[in-house]
């Protein structure tokens, strides 16, 4: 494993994936590609609106601050930026860049808010034949009964 990216939003329930993805990376010689995708808005006439300058230099500036903050001796850190979709943006920078994993939050939505904002996690693990490490972001929502209402083996 030589190179792992690591898809970043902004948040820190994102970065919750970096410690894992360099936990994985330890004692390698390995490159961390660092990803923030820059969403592009659809235009009636089916074209991609161009993202604002300063979409880019955010990202760039967010991107750069990360970077500093994840450096090691062994890790050589990459920064990419891309435009589109987040779930196809993560996609065709793994297969352009080709990764050796994709290491990626899941900010642990359902329901509704789950179908209105949709899963990056979820298309991205339907659009890749790539490997996928999808960690429970801290505080993420844990999907089934509360711990209260879990079956519990029978005591003798």
């Amino acid at each position: 494993m030589t190179k792992v990216i690591v898809p970043l939003d902004g948040s820190l329930l994102a970065e919750a994936a970096l410690d894992k993805a360099l936990a994985l990376m330890s004692g390698r010689e390995a490159t961390l590609i660092l990803v923030r995708v820059v969403e592009s808005i659809a235009l009636p006439s089916g074209e991609a609106d161009e993202p604002d300058d300063a979409s880019i230099q955010e990202a760039e500036k967010y991107l750069a601050s990360v970077a500093e903050r994840t450096a090691t001796a062994h890790v050589k850190v990459a920064k990419a930026i891309w435009y589109g979709s987040p779930g196809r943006a993560i996609i065709e920078a793994a297969d352009l860049m080709d990764a050796d994993l994709i290491v990626m939050s899941t900010h642990g939505r359902s329901g509704v808010s789950r179908w209105m904002m949709g899963s990056v996690a979820e298309a991205v693990l339907h659009g890749t034949n790539r490997p996928i490490l999808l960690v429970r972001a801290p505080g993420a929502p844990v999907s089934g009964p509360p711990e209260s209402q879990r079956a519990r083996p029978a005591v003798p």
